[in-house]
């Protein structure tokens, strides 16, 4: 992909979306959405209270294909939620062109509480730097719900790959500078930067070879067609314990409960490299004040279970909770944090 815009083929909205992706464009919004005197928002009519809140199944998008990080964060909270609601939580799976995909559709959906978006949100960070072109904004045109989580991602090899140690992987590296192959969750992900990043502090060139999420990605390296991926904890783990992968390091500021033994990177040889990956809920922009605060009291409920988070840190997960305030300023320092990364690594998509 050369030039820094998602494809023109982008996933079209489902019927009942388009509803609220006309009346957007034909208002002028520009991304945002304004009351009228009526109490329409957007041509959608506003609930008066939480109280009637839910009572249709609610829709909870992630930009990621099944069976990875994102989507095994997603089901389960949408389980729990749904208990908590009183009504089922549905997810959908809307995967490419690094996230861009699942939230042009979540934006492009009725602000009405029953549309929500579960954000990999350091992944969005980094294509909303890379894709400048792109119509939605997870700023602009999202209502920020609540902080859910921070799920680390791991340096795993081939088998094949004679390297038992960070140390010894980057040493690996150097001797075979510009040869190695490196697969990602796809162009502009937090898996293609956090290599990207690791291949500009060792000053090191690497082959990328993008797909579209970890479930396409793994195959090729459980087969050896590429050495190494970064790729979540909870998507990885299963190889790792089969001894199908080799674990190497965390790219996490600390490390993981599920493998207290695996060194982070910053320990393991490339100093200051810090990088978390954040999960948080969405609502388009607009959703009822009420409906965003009934949400984030459920989720707090939802979070706050112990078998969740027992079943959640086992799968390399730790949980982070935060009210709309807290992450809204992590989405602000991500956004910043991953600007400065890609400028001063020029990492570009290709």
């Amino acid at each position: 992909m050369n030039d820094k815009s998602f494809p023109s083929d982008i996933s079209s909205p489902s019927d009942h979306d388009a509803p609220a992706l006309s009346r957007r464009r034909a208002l002028g919004l520009a991304g945002g959405v304004a009351l009228s005197a009526g109490g329409v928002l957007a041509g959608w009519p506003l609930l008066a209270s939480a109280q009637d809140y839910p009572s249709k199944t609610v829709r909870m998008v992630i930009a990621f294909p099944p069976a990875g990080a994102t989507d095994i964060l997603a089901r389960a909270v949408a389980q729990r939620l749904g208990d908590t609601l009183g009504q089922q939580v549905v997810v959908e799976n809307k995967p490419g062109a690094g996230g861009m995909i699942g939230l042009e559709n979540a934006a492009q959906s009725a602000p009405d509480g029953y549309h929500l978006f579960l954000c990999a949100l350091t992944n969005q960070a980094i294509a909303g730097h890379l894709y400048p072109n792109a119509t939605s904004d997870i700023t602009r045109d999202f209502e920020p719900v609540s902080l859910l989580a921070n799920g680390a991602h791991m340096l795993n090899v081939h088998p094949s790959v004679p390297a038992k140690t960070l140390p010894e992987f980057i040493q690996w590296l150097k001797a075979n500078d510009g040869k190695v192959t490196y697969a990602s969750q796809g162009n502009g992900t937090l898996s293609h930067l956090e290599t990207e990043l690791l291949a500009q502090r060792l000053n090191l060139k690497l082959t990328h070879i993008p797909y579209k999420g970890s479930s396409q990605a793994l195959p090729d390296l459980l087969a050896g067609t590429v050495s190494f991926m970064f790729d979540s904890v909870a998507a990885s783990m299963v190889h790792v314990k089969a001894g199908k992968l080799r674990a190497l390091a965390v790219a996490a500021t600390q490390r993981v409960p599920a493998f207290p033994d695996l060194p982070t990177v910053a320990e393991g040889g490339v100093p200051g490299y810090d990088v978390d990956n954040w999960f948080g809920l969405f609502v388009p922009k607009g959703t009822p004040p009420d409906i965003v605060k009934r949400l984030n009291a459920d989720l707090t409920k939802v979070l706050a279970d112990p078998e969740l988070g027992k079943a959640l840190v086992q799968q390399g997960y730790a949980i982070q909770h935060g009210d709309p305030a807290k992450l809204a300023a992590v989405t602000k320092a991500e956004r910043s944090k991953w600007g400065e990364v890609i400028k001063t690594a020029n990492v570009t998509i290709r």
